[in-house]
C-alpha cells in the first residue's frame, strides 16, 4: 500500500467549495488534472473521469463513488483491470479552517502493481497540487 496526500487552504466556505468540486460538467473550465468528468456525486454512482497527469499520458477511469457527504467528503474507488491489481481510493476532505476551507486531497493505492508504479504514484501528487491550486483560484478569483 502507498498513500499520497496534499492540502490547500481556500478562502470560501466548505459548501461553496463542494458546489464547485461536484459540478463535474464544469471541470473543463478550471481543472487541469481531471479535464473531463461526468456522473453524479452520489454513493454507488459510477463516474467517468478523463485525467491528464502532469507527467504522463491521459487516462480514463470509471471509479465508483463511496462517500458523498455534502460540504465534507467526496471519495471514490477506481480499479485498473481487476480488483486487487491496482486500486486507488481517492478522497477530497473539506474542513472549516479560519474563515475558509482546508481541502485535503489524498489517495490510497493498493494491489499487486503498487510496488512497480512508484514513480507514477509520486508524480500523481504533483497533479493533485495542480488541481488544488486551480480550485483555489476558481473559488477566490473566478479564473
Amino acid at each position: 500500500m502507498r498513500q499520497i496526500s496534499t492540502q490547500i487552504d481556500i478562502d470560501a466556505t466548505p459548501a461553496q467549495v463542494w458546489a464547485v468540486l461536484v459540478d463535474f460538467s464544469r471541470y473543463p473550465e478550471w481543472n487541469p488534472f481531471i479535464r473531463e468528468a461526468s456522473g453524479q456525486a452520489r454513493v454507488g454512482e459510477i463516474l467517468t473521469l478523463r485525467m491528464f497527469p502532469a507527467n504522463g499520458r491521459p487516462r480514463t477511469f470509471t471509479p465508483q463513488v463511496l462517500v458523498a457527504e455534502a460540504g465534507v467528503e467526496l471519495r471514490w474507488l477506481g480499479r485498473f483491470v481487476l480488483p486487487g491489481v491496482f486500486n486507488g481510493e481517492h478522497r477530497f476532505v473539506l474542513t472549516p479552517h479560519d474563515d475558509g476551507t482546508r481541502l485535503v486531497q489524498s489517495e490510497k493505492f493498493t494491489g499487486l502493481l503498487v510496488p512497480f508504479l512508484g514513480k507514477m504514484i509520486e508524480s500523481t501528487a504533483e497533479s493533485f497540487q495542480l488541481l488544488n491550486t486551480a480550485l483555489k483560484n476558481q473559488m477566490e478569483t473566478g479564473r
